[in-house]
């Protein structure tokens, strides 16, 4: 998402034994070079993660498992999302939707793919990020029958705390031992630079894979997707099966509503804001065109649906 610096981050997180995020407040702002995690307001931690948290479908031939991390919650005060947009305007819209006015409520949800012999993760969550109810990836990855030295690949959108907080154990070891890191070589490249980052960086190096932009990483299966303007390398993916599609889309959109039926609306978390919102309408347009199924990983749990036209803008429609 944005951030206030990864330095800064990075080494709270660590300090704390895992990668971490930023401030309460978002900062006044956005700073192209670096990343930050988003503003919320946490009390206390969710329960460990149970049947409940898990979702299983397929993807043509693929088994999938929606894992629920935990939740971000963000104030609804112009700062994050909408920003410049009268806050009537993003009321009525909120209120249309049967949503809640007070706050924006977020799921975080990596996916989980079974391929052959290989098992994919999409993301790692938020760990025991400070802005986030979040941390039960490894229970609920257990629950789905996968311990985390099982997984052979992960693939990151994007190197935001929200989806590299798991990669790290509270001791600073990888949580997942055996698995391959993939991630675009420009986020890697401006993460790298990024002094804060530097122990997350020497931890993971030796299993970082990096790919160029829309490379095909994993043959006929996972293909990458570049969605600039939120980081310097942010990838959606694209899992196929037979002819059967899944979008992975990362955080081209964030809020079900706001993200989807106004994809101009300027989002703080956005690195390059005006880039990003024509990237996020290009995307939806494609996924609305060619009725492509859609994994969002902050939208409502498990965050599987698909994107249709509503006049000038979109909708989503979730799986029932």
């Amino acid at each position: 998402m944005i951030r206030n610096r990864l330095s800064v981050l990075v080494a709270a997180v660590i300090a704390g034994a895992t990668l971490s995020a930023c401030s309460d407040r978002p900062p006044a702002a956005t700073d192209a070079s670096a990343t930050t995690a988003p503003p919320t307001t946490t009390t206390s931690a969710p329960a460990p993660a149970s049947a409940s948290d898990l979702f299983r479908f397929r993807i043509g031939t693929l088994d999938a498992v929606a894992l629920k991390d935990g939740t971000i919650d963000v104030a609804n005060d112009g700062k994050t999302f909408a920003i410049g947009q009268p806050a009537a305007d993003v009321n009525a819209l909120l209120t249309a939707a049967g949503q809640p006015t007070d706050a924006m409520h977020l799921s975080i949800q990596p996916l989980l793919v079974r391929s052959d012999a290989r098992v994919l993760l999409f993301d790692t969550g938020a760990g025991d990020a400070s802005f986030a109810r979040a941390g039960h990836l490894a229970d609920a990855l257990r629950a789905a029958g996968v311990e985390p030295a099982q997984v052979t690949d992960i693939f990151l959108s994007h190197a935001h705390p929200d989806h590299t907080g798991g990669l790290l154990t509270r001791e600073g070891t990888l949580a997942f031992p055996n698995a391959a890191i993939h991630v675009s070589q420009p986020e890697w490249d401006a993460l790298k630079v990024d002094a804060g980052a530097a122990k997350l960086v020497a931890a993971i190096t030796p299993k970082v894979a990096t790919f160029a932009p829309n490379a095909e990483i994993v043959p006929g299966v996972v293909k990458a997707v570049a969605v600039d303007g939120h980081t310097p390398g942010h990838s959606a993916y694209e899992i196929a099966s037979g002819n059967e599609r899944l979008l992975y889309i990362g955080d081209t959109a964030h809020h079900h509503v706001i993200s989807v039926q106004r994809p101009e609306w300027t989002v703080q978390w956005d690195q390059q804001a005006p880039v990003a919102q024509a990237s996020r309408r290009a995307l939806l347009q494609r996924a609305a065109d060619g009725n492509v199924r859609v994994y969002a990983v902050h939208f409502p749990f498990p965050g599987i649906g698909h994107v249709k036209k509503d006049g000038d803008n979109f909708v989503w429609v979730p799986e029932s």
